[in-house]
């Protein structure tokens, strides 16, 4: 299932984001959110699978983001385009990826 979530992920274009319900149904299992949140958890490349771009899915940025916070996390997807708050979150009508 892991390496599902990761070919999904793959596939959000830069400046879009997703949600973990979103790639949970992506890949059939629509009830498996937690699932891909722990996935991205371990990430095995970081570089290569943009977990910075899924998020929750009221639009806020992962508290305990893997690989270096919430602020890493804000950081990559503000290079990206994506518009992040002060309160963390990203606006899902305008940044979500459809």
């Amino acid at each position: 299932m892991f390496e599902k979530i990761y070919e999904a992920v793959k596939k959000i274009p830069k400046g879009r984001v997703a949600t973990y319900g979103q790639i949970a149904a992506m890949i059939g299992s629509p009830r498996a959110s937690r699932v891909v949140g722990y996935a991205l958890h371990v990430n095995p490349e970081p570089g290569v699978i943009p977990c910075h771009r899924v998020i929750n899915r009221f639009g806020e940025l992962a508290p305990a983001f893997a690989f270096g916070g919430r602020e890493v996390q804000r950081a990559m997807l503000e290079s990206e385009g994506v518009e992040v708050s002060d309160s963390f979150t990203v606006d899902l009508g305008e940044f979500l990826w459809r």
